[in-house]
């Protein structure tokens, strides 16, 4: 599968991602996450932009001519280097292609909490540096820092702690000196 990525006027990517689908040239995710917001006293569960601007292109044959994205109004550039046709490559391909097999949609991520430190499991940020910086467990949300394109990104997710453990302790001997 060839996979490029379209960088475009926030307010535009959903027409933008709809009219090329219905060109065929290209199966389109403008990628979604879920995200818990506190109203009226309770958590609730809602789909924000994943990557605000970004609409990814998926194509089994590969896009030669890219002249069709340029009818849109609202595109601004396509990602990737000449060099590789535009293409994705490592782990931007990787990113975008898990997230064609989740017709777009992140839901709540996987983390464990270890000690006082919550660590992210999801395969999805695993291969772009993802990494939790902060946590609201009042909302059960974490804010997720990775790297896209050689872009510093951050979103706030919904956030499944699957596993509680503790640190391994020290033993008690292990600081004791043999006289």
């Amino acid at each position: 599968m060839h996979i490029y990525c379209v960088f475009c006027q926030t307010q535009r990517c959903e027409v933008i991602a709809d009219g090329l689908e219905k060109t065929g040239v290209c199966e389109t995710v403008y990628p979604k996450i879920t995200m818990r917001e506190r109203k009226e006293g309770k958590n609730r569960e809602v789909l924000r932009d994943l990557l605000p601007g970004y609409v990814f292109l998926f194509s089994e044959e590969g896009i030669r001519d890219f002249s069709v994205l340029w009818r849109f109004d609202g595109v601004v550039r396509l990602l990737g280097t000449a060099e590789t046709n535009r293409e994705l490559q490592g782990s931007d391909a990787d990113f975008a292609l898990q997230l064609y097999q989740r017709q777009g949609i992140v839901n709540a991520v996987k983390a464990v909490r270890i000690g006082d430190r919550v660590h992210l499991t999801d395969p999805l940020f695993a291969n772009c540096e993802g990494r939790i910086t902060k946590v609201d467990n009042r909302k059960q949300r974490a804010k997720i820092d990775f790297v896209m394109s050689g872009l510093n990104c951050s979103t706030w997710a919904a956030l499944d702690v699957i596993e509680v453990t503790e640190p391994e302790k020290p033993s008690e001997n292990a600081n004791d000196s043999q006289a």
